[in-house]
């Protein structure tokens, strides 16, 4: 399986559950999407203590409005749409806050003493935050969550043209500033 979740019988009896009241399905959905949902908030928000606060928000907010969902649609969709809309607060209370002003000295570079695939994984990290919000977002659903553009794009409410673009020059950036930083060697014109 690919990461997608489609509308199986078992998911359709889970959410009906889940609607009824019934605990243990609530549980049960929420342990059979919290990865996912999680990996698209760190992501998003860079930060390991938001993201988990923000997928359980997420799953606090499908929970009280199952009833709200269509199922005609695919849920997963719908899921990362409701989570993706939870970062995006978050994001904008994080830049009304005042940032604190450390008096510490800064820490010492560890660079060295990594491995070249975690110094690989943090030079993609780095690189990823460099990105538009939108593309970097159309590149997380696509290459981690594995959803299909036509599920991005209902994701992201935007046509399917404009989720090509974005991941195409998400990747094209990423190439680009992994370049500069000579992560990887330049062979060919970007």
């Amino acid at each position: 399986m690919n990461g997608r979740v489609a509308l199986t019988d078992e998911l359709r009896t889970l959410i009906e559950r889940c609607r009824a009241g019934d605990q243990d399905a609530m549980l049960d959905l929420v342990n059979q999407f919290r990865g996912q949902v999680f990996g698209l908030c760190y992501r998003m928000l860079d930060h390991r203590q938001d993201a988990e606060d923000v997928t359980q928000e997420t799953f606090v907010r499908v929970l009280k409005n199952l009833n709200r969902w269509d199922p005609n649609r695919e849920f997963l969709p719908w899921l990362l749409a409701i989570a993706a809309n939870r970062c995006r607060t978050a994001i904008t209370r994080r830049m009304r806050k005042p940032r604190p002003h450390s008096l510490n000295e800064p820490l010492p570079d560890r660079h060295a003493d990594l491995s070249a695939a975690n110094q690989l994984v943090e030079e993609l990290e780095m690189a990823l935050r460099q990105l538009r919000s939108e593309y970097r977002r159309a590149f997380v659903l696509f290459h981690e969550q594995e959803l299909s553009y036509a599920e991005i794009a209902a994701v992201m409410k935007c046509p399917i043209g404009t989720v090509r673009t974005w991941i195409h020059r998400a990747r094209r950036e990423l190439i680009r500033f992994l370049q500069a930083r000579e992560v990887v060697e330049k062979r060919h014109a970007v």
